[in-house]
């Protein structure tokens, strides 16, 4: 037992008796003082380092705390699940109050008589709110759909007020977007025809009417279930007839007509029906509009895929020397791709299309692609020359067949294999040496000329490589090392 002691070292009538220094009624002071909250926890220092050399007591403080840490959760998770339900409540009670408004202009769209005004406004109106609900959200053009809205907005296309016939089609344009299951049902129900109609119709809104029936046209098309009926309604001419500037449209409604007969002319049997509508030469003369441009040369692409469309290309007044400029514009790599696309198709197939493309001069722009253009006109256009390389090669056989050949002055000019370097030896050398003077000024113009492609080639490709790597695009301009590249470069080094 410890016994406090006085200050002259002796047990006194005033010495104070304290507890054991491990007794059990001191371990159960310590608990209570450890798990009060603060009313009768002395908060001395002693305390605290009592605490600390007291494993048992801060167990036991930090269960108590654990306890009461874990009630507050409890209620807070409670709390957050509470607020948790009535988010999820309102959630479904806007989307109950939302599907029973799509419930509503379904009804307001099949009820009323077509001769009553007012029925016919509740029509315009309930169109316009499918319209509006259908912009932007896939999840109610399928509830729209599901819930009956596309056929009577289709027997609205064939109401006497324009207004109600505009809202019909505004609304099912919006309804068929992405909507694969939608085109099909809207086509189904005879909403091709009833357009046609329309467009046919006069009336102050013809030329609104019109700009709706062509973007119709355009996202029907997508569908190629669609494709030959929409093509075999008698829909080309009306798209035709939009492009030409006799139809007065906007320029908006010449890119959908556009695109509309692009996804047309992938049917087969749809490429016939464009062709009567004498599309092509209206087309190839078109070319030179930089935003129809691209659009032109896609239809021109699908149409030459075929033998009568072929032949309709090669027809066409000026067709390969408009096609060879188009491959000239640097500034336009999409357009300059889709018309050497044009003139490998027409090359690969017809040796007329061949020796009319070699007759119009094509050699130096491919030549000229094959170095600086992407890497798919590359290619294109190398193929185009392997052609015509081949063309040249069968002529040079079928010379060679019958007789020997003759280096002396005749009719066929300089044959293929004859060698371009005079040599001062052999035959047709003193004709080579004939040219003189401008015979070397052609060869040195010649080779300036190549050296100028083979350094625009390397430019371009150094370009390429920068964007690759996401330096500047002036990088290897501006650095001594491009000079000294360019000035040793030869066409060994091109990267085909």
């Amino acid at each position: 037992m410890v016994m406090a002691k006085g200050q002259d070292g002796r047990r006194g009538g005033k010495e104070k008796r304290r507890y054991p220094a491990f007794s059990a009624a001191y371990f159960k002071q310590k608990i209570l003082d450890a798990v009060s909250c603060g009313g009768t926890r002395r908060r001395s220092v002693d305390m605290e380092a009592e605490l600390c050399v007291l494993p048992a007591v801060a167990d036991a403080c930090g269960g108590k705390r654990s306890e009461r840490l874990a009630e507050l959760l409890m209620v807070e998770a409670k709390e957050e699940r509470q607020r948790g339900e009535a988010e999820a409540e309102e959630v479904v009670r806007r989307k109950v109050e939302r599907l029973q408004g799509f419930e509503r202009a379904v009804k307001e769209l099949e009820g009323g008589k077509d001769e009553e005004e007012d029925g016919v406004m509740r029509k315009v109106e309930a169109a316009m709110r499918v319209r509006r609900a259908c912009r932007d959200d896939a999840e109610a053009r399928a509830t729209l759909a599901m819930l009956g809205a596309i056929p009577p907005l289709v027997a609205m296309l064939e109401l006497a007020s324009s207004g109600a016939r505009v809202a019909a089609l505004y609304a099912l344009l919006n309804l068929s977007i992405g909507n694969d299951l939608n085109k099909a049902a809207i086509v189904k129900a005879g909403a091709v025809h009833k357009m046609l109609t329309m467009v046919q119709a006069k009336g102050e809104a013809e030329q609104e009417t019109l700009e709706g029936v062509v973007a119709n046209f355009l996202a029907l098309s997508a569908l190629d279930a669609n494709k030959p009926i929409i093509g075999s309604s008698g829909a080309i001419p009306i798209l035709v007839g939009a492009l030409r500037p006799s139809g007065g449209t906007c320029r908006q409604c010449k890119l959908d007509a556009l695109r509309a007969l692009y996804n047309l002319s992938i049917a087969p049997s749809n490429v016939h029906l464009i062709l009567e509508a004498q599309l092509v030469p209206f087309l190839i003369r078109t070319l030179g509009d930089m935003e129809l441009s691209d659009r032109i040369l896609a239809l021109l692409g699908n149409l030459v895929c075929t033998p009568e469309g072929r032949k309709a290309v090669s027809a066409a007044r000026d067709s390969v020397p408009i096609l060879i400029d188009v491959v000239n514009w640097i500034d336009a790599p999409d357009c300059q791709e889709k018309a050497v696309y044009i003139l490998m198709v027409m090359a690969h197939k017809s040796y007329q299309d061949r020796q009319t493309i070699l007759e119009a001069g094509a050699v130096s722009a491919l030549l000229e692609l094959t170095l600086i253009g992407s890497p798919l006109a590359q290619k294109r256009a190398s193929r185009i020359l392997e052609f015509l390389r081949t063309d040249k090669r069968k002529e040079a056989l079928d010379d060679g067949e019958d007789d020997e050949p003759n280096f002396s002055s005749n009719n066929h000019g300089v044959s293929v294999s004859e060698p371009i370097v005079d040599t001062g030896r052999g035959y047709g050398s003193g004709r080579l040496r004939g040219g003189g003077a401008d015979a070397e000024k052609g060869m040195s113009e010649e080779k300036m000329a190549v050296a100028k492609l083979v350094e625009q080639s390397l430019e371009s490709n150094l370009k390429r490589i920068a964007r690759r790597a996401n330096l500047p695009i002036d990088y290897f301009t501006q650095s001594a090392r491009f000079k000294s590249l360019t000035a040793s470069s030869t066409s060994k080094s091109l990267p085909f």
